[in-house]
């Protein structure tokens, strides 16, 4: 069988809302059901919207370290303090733009987005990814005796390619990456060192589908991706490596 993916439209929603609820309801109105092996792709933005991640900058007030970031990047005064208690560690940036980390992860001004946000307003991440996504994963399974994946994306900016590319925040219920050490390539090779990611690439698919702007497309079914389900908890440590591990933070740093 061949992948197939179904983007689903939702209703937007405003205030603080329960996703599992919301996905129900969204299947209903697209007429889509959920089926055994799926995998379901959660925006990022929409978890973030039904915890209430919204932050109005006109109530930031920056502090010293904050005004020092934005006259370095020339950026507004309230997104730089954002940023700063939003980071783990800030490596440096350019104008308009931070790159940061935050639990592993590296972003672009530590993934807050002023998009399908009101004016003055800014979208942070989720709070506990994992758990939000295995809580829906548990939920799923509870409602309808099915095991399904869950996969929480956001967009992202690839070093040195134009425009973004679906990457996986968090996920529950599927093997975020698989091991192909050992294995042979076409001229009987040993691989040493490939993994694949497995749920970067399922993100990016489904991301392709349910589009950047106002398609108002939060979920997306992932159907016959043949990736592998599991029900143990995932680790975060099993996506991502920390960012003196990674080979362009190492390459770019020690010229």
């Amino acid at each position: 069988m061949s992948l197939t993916v179904f983007p689903l439209v939702a209703t937007r929603k405003r205030e603080e809302f329960d996703v599992f609820e919301a996905l129900l309801e969204t299947l209903n109105n697209n007429h889509q059901n959920i089926q055994d092996g799926d995998v379901v792709v959660i925006s990022t933005k929409y978890i973030s919207n039904s915890q209430g991640r919204i932050v109005n900058l006109e109530d930031i007030r920056p502090s010293k370290k904050g005004n020092e970031i934005s006259k370095k990047f020339q950026m507004n005064p309230q997104i730089a303090e954002v940023i700063l208690r939003e980071s783990d560690k800030i490596f440096g940036g350019i104008t308009g733009f931070v790159i940061t980390s935050s639990d592993n992860i590296m972003a672009p001004n530590a993934g807050i987005d002023k998009s399908n946000a009101k004016k003055n307003q800014v979208i942070l991440y989720p709070n506990k990814p994992y758990l939000i996504a295995e809580q829906i994963r548990r939920k799923i399974f509870l409602k309808f005796l099915i095991h399904v994946g869950i996969i929480l994306v956001d967009s992202r900016l690839m070093p040195a390619r134009i425009g973004t590319s679906g990457i996986a925040v968090a996920c529950a219920g599927i093997e975020p990456v698989l091991d192909m050490r050992s294995q042979k390539d076409l001229d009987g090779n040993l691989l040493k060192v490939t993994f694949q990611a497995v749920i970067d690439n399922i993100a990016t698919i489904a991301n392709h589908k349910m589009g950047e702007g106002a398609e108002s497309k939060p979920f997306a079914i992932v159907r016959d991706s043949g990736a592998k389900l599991t029900d143990r908890k995932i680790n975060p440590s099993e996506m991502a490596i920390s960012p003196d591990q990674c080979v362009y933070v190492r390459g770019l740093t020690n010229t």
